[in-house]
């Protein structure tokens, strides 16, 4: 019998696509700012304005006790994480440059560069080892003398696998080339410090690990590769309005326009809770999750689990490929409308990761779970995917 999942009746294992439930607080925050405040930053001195200001300030100052950032005004507010990948591509970048990146990058990075080519970037993929890692040797022997960055997404949003950014890191400085990070699927999720793991450019999402609002993200920069970035969008501060000339200082030069304020409303409320939680109990609980979802895995045949098993090196996300058994499509659809269980089916954004994975064109099915889920739902999405199969 379909499940009448429109009212809340579901398993939702999305969660690397979008978190859900948000943390607690974040439309109630973001209401308040709609209802209340409405005001916008760095125009006005009025008790409103002074009230967002505060609010900005603060969230800044959260983001760079998470991270590890140093220093506030080196926190860049966007519109999400499509746009901070843009913005660390698309301001470095120029003609002759050349950057490497892992063959599991999203299209938020690759689409960027793709189009970069035509204005003559190039770019090679670091091959991973059979221990589906960075082959770090062979990232070494892509070095070129015009190596200007390295970018790498975190962990993939196909596999779940945590790539070894440390080591990457410390082979980017050793060649005196950039290191950047999509932090999509480990913000929220994994411990991430930017000073120990000499990461220049951090790109963190706010609705998916961090679990709050949609339409805002930020770019965490290290002072060197600020001074090295050329904004993507100049306009309007409420700074220097004497002139016409782009601040050339921090965070102005790169925050043009009125920003989400509402939804920077929301993502401090999301980050109150995460420190009120705290980031290893969340860890924690997701690998329990992640250990009770494979070992269930382990005991249906036919089916292909993508990526590491190892859990010290994965986040709460699992493709599987059903098609020995049946189309994965109809899997997907099966789990939604029979069981009301919601996942992701298809490519993910990630072509070249699905190529290199061997899942290519078919896809996957995707699980992705947070410390939200419970064990309940784990046991349930397992019987039914038998269910499903037999």
């Amino acid at each position: 019998m379909t499940q009448n999942y429109l009212f809340g009746q579901t398993v939702y294992l999305d969660q690397a696509a979008t978190s859900r439930p948000k943390a607690s607080g974040v439309g109630e925050a973001m209401r308040f700012y709609i209802d209340d405040v409405c005001a916008n930053v760095n125009r006005s001195t009025y008790a409103p304005a002074t009230d967002a200001a505060i609010h900005v300030l603060e969230t800044r100052e959260k983001l760079c006790s998470l991270f590890g950032l140093s220093d506030p005004t080196h926190v860049i507010f966007t519109p999400g994480q499509t746009c901070s990948l843009n913005m660390v591509l698309k301001g470095l970048l120029r003609p002759g440059d050349h950057v490497l990146v892992s063959p599991l990058e999203h299209n938020g990075v690759m689409r960027p560069l793709t189009q970069l080519l035509e204005h003559g970037v190039s770019f090679d993929r670091i091959p991973l080892t059979e221990a589906d890692d960075l082959d770090l040797e062979a990232a070494k022997r892509l070095i070129r003398p015009n190596t200007k960055l390295m970018m790498l997404t975190h962990a993939s949003n196909i596999s779940g696998t945590v790539h070894s950014i440390d080591k990457a890191a410390e082979i980017a400085r050793e060649n005196g080339i950039f290191f950047a990070v999509d932090a999509a699927q480990t913000a929220g999720h994994l411990n991430i410090n930017m000073k120990q793991s000499k990461i220049d450019a951090l790109c963190v999402p706010s609705h998916k690990g961090l679990r709050g609002p949609s339409g805002v993200g930020a770019l965490l920069l290290t002072k060197d590769f600020a001074k090295a970035l050329d904004p993507l969008i100049t306009g309007g501060t409420g700074s220097d309005s004497h002139t016409e000339v782009q601040p050339d200082y921090m965070p102005d030069r790169f925050e043009s326009g009125t920003p989400n304020l509402a939804g920077i409303y929301g993502l401090h409320a999301a980050l109150s809770e995460l420190e009120h939680e705290g980031l290893r109990a969340r860890q924690a609980r997701e690998e329990e999750l992640l250990h009770r979802f494979l070992r269930g895995l382990d005991e249906i045949n036919g089916i292909r689990m993508i990526g590491t098993r190892d859990l010290n090196r994965k986040v709460g996300l699992v493709s599987v490929d059903f098609t020995a058994r049946r189309d994965n499509a109809e899997v997907a659809d099966c789990l939604s409308t029979e069981y009301g269980i919601l996942t992701r089916c298809g490519l993910h954004c990630a072509p070249n990761a699905h190529k290199t994975y061997g899942t290519f064109p078919q896809g996957t099915v995707r699980f992705s779970f947070n410390s939200a889920n419970t064990i309940e739902e784990i046991d349930f999405t397992l019987s039914s995917i038998k269910a499903i199969l037999d």
